[in-house]
């Protein structure tokens, strides 16, 4: 299979990196993770990643804990993340650079949109943490963000499930899977893809979204070039 993008963005969920731990870092999973995007940069895909941190801090369960010191506290969960995927990838042999929404020059970069897309284009990976680097806004709309920014033909949305539903399909037994959809049906059955705030950036920018499941690893390395093991949601 040959990819069908030369430009990517990766989303991967603090959740996906514990494991069956369910938290903190499985490193073995994340390894996993890794070789099929080695396999990409191999094939000269330029790779962006956005990652989450469920798995360490979920700011919305925090009681009565101010928001914004919640959100920020978020952040600090995604840096965590991006360094240990950074970690896995070098371990592979990939070159890769993180960089930080909020500036913590001893462990990454700030990010720099214009420096991010040369490192894309020497072949290394970039990872993006702290989400946009504001508080009330999700990694996901980070990942719409960074992909607009760095002129992303697609992002990527590793879950739990192999695309999207009309439901819960692990509750609901007549869940409908979707194939294709517009962000225009998405936003209008409130569909759980995405936040709103992302998936308008994704309409308004004409980026595709593939949604898929990541509980086979290699499907990184698949979605890339087939965007039917998934839903995939375009303008």
């Amino acid at each position: 299979m040959k990819p069908k993008y030369k430009r990517i963005l990766l989303k991967l969920s603090g959740e996906s990196l514990a494991g069956e731990g369910k938290h903190g870092i499985d490193f073995d999973t994340v390894s996993a993770f890794c070789r099929p995007i080695k396999k990409l940069v191999d094939e000269g895909v330029e790779v962006g990643i956005v990652v989450g941190g469920g798995n360490f801090w979920r700011g919305r369960s925090s009681g009565d804990m101010d928001r914004t010191r919640a959100d920020h506290m978020g952040m600090l969960a995604t840096t965590i993340n991006a360094l240990g995927v950074a970690d896995s990838l070098e371990q592979l042999g990939v070159d890769v650079r993180v960089q930080t929404a909020i500036s913590m020059r001893q462990v990454a970069e700030p990010y720099i949109r214009n420096r991010a897309i040369r490192h894309l284009e020497k072949g290394r990976v970039v990872i993006f943490g702290c989400g946009t680097g504001n508080p009330f806004f999700s990694t996901d709309t980070a990942a719409a963000l960074r992909a607009a920014e760095i002129e992303a033909e697609i992002i990527l949305k590793a879950t739990l499930v192999d695309g999207v539903y009309s439901a819960d399909p692990n509750t609901d037994p007549d869940a409908i899977r979707y194939s294709r959809l517009s962000f225009q049906e998405v936003l209008e059955k409130d569909l759980k893809v995405m936040d709103s705030t992302a998936a308008a950036i994704c309409k308004d920018n004409n980026i595709e979204l593939l949604v898929f499941s990541i509980l086979d690893p290699d499907n990184i390395f698949t979605s890339v070039c087939d965007t039917t093991i998934g839903t995939l949601v375009t303008n």
